[in-house]
């Protein structure tokens, strides 16, 4: 069922319609080394022979799962010998970040030499799994996962190919059970074939009907890599939406992780750092109710305690947001990473001894319960090196409209006490 020439390719029409870069090149015979970038089933292993197909060169394939080292340096020297004859080869690679680094640095001087026109398939990002000499010399093509519409098509040419090619009967299928088929591939066009022929071969008399399709597709399930792309995509995309206040968004993206696999106590962790981060004191209760949330689950486990999960992500997105704190507490790390060990003003100084007291410590400090008002405004806090720093600014959101409007009558009021105070306080050992 494979195809036999660029035309008979489903999907994939950025890198393969007419007027495409790529597909003018091969069908001028101009082809280079490239990486095939893309899930399962979308075409790399076919792509790759219509490639040596288009250059007019053998086609040699290996798998990183099951070829070692001295495999890869034989088929190298056989492409060298058939390059010395004047034949060229595509050496097809597929799962080639399966490879370590020091195995891919074997292709690069035959790259190089012109041996092998050079095709490597992966399923991860190429820029975390494949070193950067290879990358250099290889051109990154991103193969997208099929649209159901394209499967579909792709399914209609298995059947019509197994009539006239194998003299089968036909099969009794409607464009809906097709496209029920289609969608539960996932976007992963061999997978729909096998589901196909599944369905054919358990159907009653020939027909594929509602019956049939409630049996080969009662398993199905959704690309999702718990340690690859696709798992940092989805939690940056329930992060994103929950900071956008987007709740639909965001009990979608929830939902897609859970149904992946993903571990739902990393879920509950990365939602109480949304609760802190994004939220912040715009609504304190937003914590609260992550930590509760979270030992929710823990005493429910799933599916109850994924509820739990679902209602925290909705009120999260749709709660009034804040990374007031957030900014602050970075500004300050910074500030302490570039000054140093800066000292304690002696106000503020712990004052157990008679020998510390003599010193100064804890002279001048203001109790600020006794004062007028509960604040010392003239009480300087901060080292002196950072006198007048402002790390956290409130934003006009939830909670924080009235801690904004509190912390800016307290700083114009302190900056005026202190302004009249003047520069210097008390001198240790004075008093």
């Amino acid at each position: 069922m494979r195809p036999r020439d660029l035309d008979e390719v489903v999907g994939q029409r950025r890198l393969l319609a007419p007027n495409a870069a790529l597909r003018r090149a091969l069908e001028a015979g101009r082809v280079h080394s490239m990486i095939l970038w893309g899930p399962p089933g979308c075409g790399k292993t076919t792509l790759a022979r219509l490639v040596a197909a288009r250059a007019d060169a053998r086609f040699h394939a290996i798998s990183a799962v099951m070829s070692g080292l001295p495999e890869v340096r034989r088929v190298l020297g056989e492409a060298a010998e058939a390059f010395a004859r004047g034949e060229r080869t595509v050496l097809f690679v597929d799962e080639v970040h399966r490879f370590n680094k020091t195995q891919q640095d074997a292709f690069l001087p035959h790259i190089e030499a012109g041996h092998i026109v050079f095709v490597g398939a992966t399923t991860e990002n190429p820029s975390f799994e494949l070193n950067s000499a290879l990358l250099s010399r290889c051109r990154v093509h991103v193969l997208e996962a099929v649209s159901a519409d394209d499967i579909v098509e792709a399914l209609q040419r298995a059947m019509l190919d197994a009539v006239r090619g194998l003299g089968a009967m036909g099969l009794g299928v409607d464009h809906d059970a097709l496209k029920a088929i289609a969608q539960a591939a996932d976007g992963d066009v061999r997978r729909a074939l096998t589901l196909l022929e599944i369905a054919a071969e358990i159907a009653q008399e020939r027909r594929i009907d509602a019956a049939t399709l409630s049996q080969v597709l009662a398993d199905r399930t959704r690309r999702f890599d718990k340690q690859g792309e696709q798992f940092y995509d989805q939690i940056s995309a329930l992060h994103k939406s929950v900071r956008s206040s987007d709740p639909d968004a965001a009990i979608y993206w929830l939902s897609r992780m859970l149904d992946g696999g993903c571990d739902p106590a990393y879920l509950a962790r990365r939602l109480t750092r949304m609760a802190v981060e994004d939220i912040g004191l715009a609504d304190p209760r937003a914590l609260d109710m992550a930590i509760s949330a979270w030992e929710a689950f823990d005493r429910l486990g799933a599916p109850e305690g994924e509820l739990a999960l679902a209602q925290l992500t909705l009120y999260l997105a749709s709660c009034a947001k804040s990374n007031a704190g957030y900014v602050a507490w970075k500004a300050a790390r910074a500030d302490v990473e570039k000054h140093g060990t800066l000292e304690v003003p002696m106000a503020l100084r712990n004052a157990p001894t008679a020998l510390m007291k003599g010193l100064g410590y804890g002279q001048g400090y203001r109790y600020d319960p006794d004062v007028a008002g509960g604040v010392a405004l003239d009480q300087v806090c901060l080292p002196g090196a950072l006198a007048g720093r402002v790390y956290y600014r409130p934003v006009e959101q939830g909670l924080e409209v009235k801690l904004k409007e509190k912390l800016d009558r307290l700083r114009a009021a302190r900056d005026a006490a202190q302004h009249r105070r003047g520069p210097s306080g008390p001198t240790p050992g004075e008093g």
